[in-house]
């Protein structure tokens, strides 16, 4: 009983981020309820988007008051460590929350009734979407980190089933729940093994522990981590544990596709750092046994499967949102290098990397299903030859569009470009060759994935020879996206020693 504490007025200050958004959902709910039919639901988005943006400010706030201090005062903890404030998290919230509210802005005047029938229940649970993403980046403990996770897989599955009368849109439901589901179970199955070895499920006090654990219960540790690791891989869409995902996306609605290609999966690696950085920081720091090796190695043929067989899989795709899936097991293979390569001295900007491909990654993905919806609309189908001629219809869209494929590719100068070269650069120092030969060669094939769609809008003539309808919040949102990636294009060196110098390696993962 001695380790319970409570809440102080204090702690809420620092919680004031996700309490918005708590607040939001249930105020958003009530007057949903109370609003005629008739009233259009873009209210809702449009308080959503106030709810998103006002928890964002929050979260900018307590940056801040960390800025000055030093050492561990960086660092707040709640609830007996469960739950901590830091720039880890924060940083990862901001990329969160500013995702969705991207997603929330763009939709807003765009998305037909067919598309989302329920338009007032689908802005308002993002919301508890957004709050699991956050908890899963900001906990100290294997329960709360759960608790976000199933908070953000609950909402995604009534997200993803919002289209009621599609039959599609059930049955992408149906498949994301059992793989969810099961997903979830190996996670927790790996958990209860390290909880049952270490004694605890807080994570310094399991990174305290680990030293007497292995000399213990090695094998048990051994089980835990590949239970995870299967667990995440599903949860990441990782080859091949991939097969759920072009189903899905193309089954739900295009802003939940979106949300769910960035958001979820962004959480789901923030879950994943949180978890196995302090295994990879041991095992570098203090052992170089069988275990080390074996699991270096099971996330790196990971990565690998994934870029191999989402960039082979997209080449022969012709339904975008299926396209963008199997492009999202691709990127999800290149994310997670950083975590498979061996900390050394030559390599110790893993966040870094991570978080600004994270970021490009978001930019370009939100931006190319902006345009998805809007072309999609036109064209009254999500098939590659609805691009056919979109430089004619709608120049300055069909501009745009080209910045974030190129990015995508990884051309110069855009964010995706610097990000990819970057994790290159890691693979390199840390001498895994094969790696960066596999993300070298996947990179170049993957020019003719994205290069099919500049040739539908510029060299193919449309059915459709009627402008573009495009209302000014998707082109706002098209247009900030396209504006962030040419940012991080152009200023990579200055964002990245922004992130290291807020980022405190020993503070931030739990490794001191």
């Amino acid at each position: 009983m001695e380790h319970l504490q409570t809440l102080t007025w204090t702690d809420a200050w620092y919680l004031a981020p996700e309490v918005t958004l708590s607040i939001a959902t249930i105020v958003l709910a009530l007057l949903d309820l109370v609003l005629p039919r008739r009233i259009n639901r873009d209210i809702i988005g449009w308080l959503t988007l106030a709810g998103l943006l006002a928890s964002a400010v929050f979260v900018v706030w307590l940056m801040f008051d960390f800025k000055d201090l030093e050492g561990a005062a960086q660092v707040h903890t709640l609830v007996g460590g469960s739950y901590r404030i830091d720039d880890f998290g924060n940083l990862l919230k901001l990329v969160f929350i500013g995702a969705s509210a991207f997603i929330v802005f763009s939709s807003l005047g765009t998305v037909r009734d067919e598309e989302i029938p329920i338009k007032g229940e689908f802005y308002y649970l993002l919301l508890p979407a957004v709050l699991g993403a956050m908890v899963m980046s900001s906990s100290g403990d294997l329960i709360t980190l759960f608790v976000g996770l199933e908070l953000l897989s609950i909402t995604s599955y009534i997200l993803v089933a919002a289209r009621k009368n599609a039959s599609q849109s059930s049955e992408a439901a149906f498949k994301y729940v059992v793989t969810g589901g099961v997903a979830s179970a190996f996670i927790l199955y790996g958990m209860s093994f390290l909880y049952g070895v270490i004694g605890s499920t807080n994570l310094a006090d399991i990174m305290s522990g680990m030293q007497g654990a292995m000399e213990s219960s090695e094998a048990l540790i051994y089980v835990s981590l590949f239970l995870m690791t299967a667990g995440f891989a599903a949860k990441l869409a990782l080859a091949p544990f991939h097969v759920w995902a072009s189903d899905v996306y193309q089954g739900a609605p295009t802003p939940v596709t979106a949300f769910l290609a960035v958001v979820a999966k962004g959480a789901a690696f923030a879950m994943l750092y949180r978890i196995f950085f302090m295994f990879m920081t041991y095992f570098t720091l203090n052992t170089d046994g069988v275990m080390k090796h074996d699991v270096f190695l099971a996330l790196a043929v990971l990565s690998a499967a994934a870029m191999i067989v989402g960039t082979a899989g997209a080449l022969r795709q012709r339904n975008v949102k299926r396209l963008l899936a199997l492009s999202g097991v691709a990127n999800a293979g290149i994310l997670l290098i950083p975590l498979a390569l061996d900390l050394t001295r030559l390599h110790s900007s893993v966040f870094s990397e991570f978080i600004y491909y994270l970021i490009a990654y978001a930019v370009m993905n939100i931006g190319a299903f902006s345009v998805l919806t809007i072309v999609a609309r036109s064209a009254g189908n999500e098939t590659i030859s609805g691009f056919a001629g979109l430089y004619h219809r709608a120049p300055w869209t069909a501009a745009g569009m080209t910045i974030l494929l190129c990015s995508l590719a990884g051309l110069p100068v855009t964010g995706g470009f610097f990000g990819k070269l970057f994790i290159l650069f890691a693979t390199v120092q840390t001498k895994t060759y094969w790696l960066a030969a596999i993300l070298l060669v996947t990179t170049v094939v993957s020019y003719a994935v994205y290069f099919s769609f500049i040739r539908q809008m510029y060299l193919r003539s449309g059915e459709v020879d009627s402008g573009l309808r495009l209302s000014w919040p998707a082109a706002v949102s098209i247009w900030l996206c396209v504006a962030g990636t040419l940012v991080l294009g152009f200023l990579p060196k200055p964002i990245l020693e922004w992130i290291d110098k807020l980022f405190e390696l020993p503070f931030d993962m739990l490794v001191s």
